[in-house]
């Protein structure tokens, strides 16, 4: 039966573009399916599905896609700038052992998680973001700009974490200027918070009223980057990422001044964003959902679950990925699945058996939900190089798996 097409509603292309698929035998076929259409949007130019991909929203989580001109608010997410960040201390390996209740204590003590919870009165962190004109720039802006003070340095629900762990360098590093050895590493997980949640909802509600796709594509309403909308969108989208990494600079100096340690590197990445780059010639808008960016030289952390390893890389530069990578080991169980087939029990004993302390979280984060890590990196090898290896042991996520309002 053939569908009635509304006249204000904008054709797809009749058959999918071609797109670089990356461990494609562990992607699931929901996230492919997402995939196939936003590739026959009219604005897309290149796509590029990674090894960690499962279905989401609009665009599938580990997609990345480059268009013409044309910003889609939820190709970026709902997490805006979500990103990782790794400090590197000047403290071996052995001081950790025998000294894991300190680096417990001051964990909790300088970290806060959960949906919606924030830091008030002598709580809050001062940082030079709150004061950036921008939050003035637009009306919804303005009227988030508290909520985003209060939830400065805080690190949400879901999958967020602050984590210590050892980082491992199988040899020198030159350009981090790092020896080989093993490291005590601080590594941290979250985005905008509820800022970011509040500008996606309101600009993905305004996209869908301007831009009427079929219902198949509807979550990929996009912008087009010369309108009012489009410009909006971008700025808030830019002020939303710059918080994310306030938020974890806010974090990582409270943990350093409490453990007293000398950073020797720092490295941080983000994912849920959208950048202006050239692609084959071309200025595109390249959105990243859950993808890494892995153009040549450039340094990026992809973590694995909360016992299973993470890796710090540097990019190789394919075009055929955009210059993208996998942004972590990328769930093989939904959250409610995850809950319903996994034990608490279960879940203790694999949190034993790593020698791993988890402080709060729910089922739905349990190890088991997740993609063998090493499977993931072995399909990404001609898009990174691994540098060191992570391994958590200290982790804080939410009490109850809570995801972001």
């Amino acid at each position: 039966m053939k569908r009635n097409i509304s006249e204000n509603e904008i054709p797809l292309k009749v058959h999918p573009d071609e797109y670089a698929r990356y461990g494609e035998t562990y992607i699931e076929e929901g996230a492919r399916k997402q995939m196939d259409i936003a590739m026959k949007l009219p604005v897309t130019v290149a796509g590029a599905l990674m090894p960690d991909a499962h279905q989401g929203y609009g665009l599938p989580i580990g997609g990345v896609l480059a268009t013409r001109n044309a910003i889609i608010p939820y190709g970026v997410g709902v997490d805006i700038g979500c990103r990782m960040a790794l400090s590197i201390f000047d403290i071996p390996e052995s001081d950790f052992y025998g000294n894991e209740a300190k680096y417990k204590r001051e964990l909790i003590a300088h970290t806060k998680f959960g949906a919606g919870h924030g830091f008030h009165g002598k709580e809050k962190s001062d940082h030079a973001i709150m004061d950036i004109a921008d939050f003035n720039a637009t009306t919804l802006l303005k009227q988030l700009k508290d909520k985003a003070y209060s939830q400065l340095g805080s690190s949400g629900g879901g999958n967020h974490f602050v984590e210590w762990g050892i980082i491992e360098f199988e040899k020198k590093d030159e350009a981090l200027g790092i020896d080989k050895g093993k490291y005590l590493a601080l590594l941290t997980h979250s985005g905008s918070r509820g800022f970011g949640a509040t500008i996606a909802g309101y600009y993905t509600k305004l996209a869908k009223e301007i831009c009427k796709l079929p219902q198949e594509a509807a979550n990929l309403a996009y912008l087009d980057m010369n309108s009012e909308a489009g410009q909006e969108y971008w700025l808030a989208m830019t002020l939303a990422g710059d918080y994310a990494s306030a938020c974890h600079e806010v974090i990582h100096d409270k943990l350093t001044k409490a453990i007293g340690g000398n950073v020797l590197a720092k490295v941080e990445n983000h994912h849920n964003f959208a950048w202006k780059e050239t692609l084959n010639g071309e200025e595109v808008i390249v959105h990243r959902k859950g993808a890494t960016p892995a153009a040549k030289g450039i340094m990026g952390i992809i973590p694995g679950s909360m016992t299973a390893p993470g890796f710090l890389v540097r990019g190789k530069g394919e075009t055929n990925s955009i210059n993208s990578a996998a942004h972590g080991a990328g769930r093989q169980m939904s959250r409610s699945k995850a809950v319903k087939n996994i034990s608490r029990d279960e879940m203790l004993k694999v949190l034993a058996d790593h020698d791993v302390i988890l402080i709060g979280a729910g089922l739905d984060e349990a190890p088991m939900a997740y993609k063998d890590i090493n499977m993931v990196m072995d399909a990404q090898k001609d898009l990174v190089d691994i540098v060191a290896s992570f391994t958590p042991k200290i982790v804080r996520m939410a009490d109850d798996g809570s995801r972001e309002d």
